[in-house]
């Protein structure tokens, strides 16, 4: 029976006739769906949030990996639907889980979402279908707890379902990676289960890699994003160092890259935002913690990263302080905010620095203003704060502008002409200098 199942679920993939459904349509379920309608597979999104569903009904997409009009067309032809309803899970061939696996407090892995979308397929599932789970998450997640689950009811993997996982890897925002020149790592439960995996993504990706468990693929994505925490929090230390010493960490890091071998840049930050690079030394961390292991590299980076918005105030406070307007202090100060993403040129906040320098400044008595292209409005502590246009009048009205995210599409050049004072924290300002800039 095993090898019938199997037999027939590649025949199906191999003429893209099995249809696909991926649970989760956010910044990495959309452009994963979009990828497999566009190499002519028929694909389900499932989405709670019935505002996502409702956009790419009507062909409009909220990614920014995701081209409006090509999703358009694709929902125009029928080759992708998206549904807020768990009826058409008993329909589909293959299932790709994408959904958040958030931090509880900053420490604990929160898997609720992964829990409630396995229940949701037991309850509607036939024999025979290919399920990967793809959100980050801790070694063993796969097989300690969404096996149970779906071996239950008299189902048995490799024999009547297939489980493999693979992690995401897209970087929202980047324009040479997209989700087909990302390679792939899977890893099945069975054998049969990560050759299916492997044979269902090599649709869509050109370059997928079998390794020889899901614990072993859960791990690699961790590592993946831990180990540029650690190098981050690294430079960013060193950042603190150059400071005090007067010397240029930009200037470091370029003189060393010139170095063809046995060295990788990494720049430093107000602090590190997404949901993978905070998230995955979290996930490490507990899991370690559970088989009583202690990483101290792991956690003095994870605390170095996490301090870096109260340094970048700090810095602001000390130039007030010690600047052209000498005595002032962050009381009273008008701080103006370039940037709230969590990163350049992406329409993001999650777990963003920005909102935690927000947050200190006005601690201590700070009048803080933000203005970013890509984000209009920002909640903080429940109160909603609006973007404001980044003109003249709006930095010479504040005291001290600060750049938080360096994205392309600002001219700094203004900025400089008109601000009382800048502090750079992402070498925005590279190539420009001024009696009125400093870098972190």
């Amino acid at each position: 029976m095993q090898g019938r199942y199997k037999t027939q679920l590649a025949e199906k993939i191999r003429k893209r006739q099995a249809k696909v459904g991926v649970m989760g349509l956010g910044y990495i379920g959309l452009p994963l769906a979009l990828e497999f309608a566009k190499r002519g597979f028929s694909v389900i999104g499932i989405d709670i949030d019935a505002n996502r569903v409702r956009q790419i009904q009507e062909g409009k997409s909220y990614s920014p990996d995701v081209n409006g009009a090509e999703l358009k067309r694709l929902v125009r032809s029928g080759r992708l639907k998206a549904t807020d309803g768990f009826e058409l899970l008993e329909d589909l061939d293959c299932i790709s889980i994408c959904v958040p696996t958030p931090l509880i407090e900053e420490e604990t892995p929160d898997i609720s979402y992964i829990i409630q979308a396995i229940r949701e397929v037991c309850k509607r599932r036939k024999k025979g279908q290919l399920i990967t789970l793809e959100s980050s998450t801790y070694p063993g997640t796969t097989e300690e707890v969404v096996l149970p689950i779906l071996n239950k009811g008299g189902y048995q993997v490799g024999r009547d379902f297939f489980l493999a996982f693979s992690p995401e890897r897209l970087d929202p925002g980047n324009v040479k990676y997209h989700t087909h020149e990302t390679p792939r790592v899977i890893g099945g439960v069975t054998t049969a289960c990560g050759e299916l995996a492997g044979l269902l993504y090599r649709q869509i990706v050109k370059d997928v890699t079998i390794v020889s468990s899901p614990r072993t693929a859960e791990m690699m994505k961790l590592l993946e994003n831990a180990f540029r925490n650690v190098n981050i929090a690294f430079v960013n230390e060193l950042a603190q160092l150059c400071f005090r010493l007067g010397i240029d960490i930009w200037e470091v890091i370029e003189g060393a890259k010139t170095k063809p071998f046995g060295f990788m840049p990494f720049y430093p930050g107000p602090g590190v935002g997404g949901v993978c690079i905070p998230v995955a030394p979290r996930y490490i961390l507990w899991k370690a913690h559970k088989e009583g292991i202690k990483l101290p590299l792991l956690e003095r980076s994870c605390k170095v990263n996490s301090d870096m918005p109260l340094y970048v105030v700090e810095r602001a406070r000390k130039l007030l302080a010690e600047g052209q307007r000498r005595g002032r202090t962050l009381k009273g100060s008008k701080i103006l905010l370039l940037g709230m993403a969590y990163k350049k040129d992406v329409a993001d906040t999650r777990m963003t620095p920005a909102l935690k320098i927000l947050h200190c400044l006005r601690q201590q008595g700070a009048e803080v203003f933000f203005s970013d292209p890509y984000i209009s409005k920002v909640l903080n502590h429940g109160e909603v704060l609006e973007s404001k246009p980044l003109s003249p009048a709006l930095l010479k009205g504040v005291d001290c502008t600060i750049i938080v995210t360096d994205h392309s599409n600002v001219d700094y050049r203004q900025v400089i002409r008109h601000s009382r004072l800048v502090l750079d924290t992402k070498n925005a300002l590279k190539g420009l200098t001024g009696p009125n800039v400093f870098r972190l």
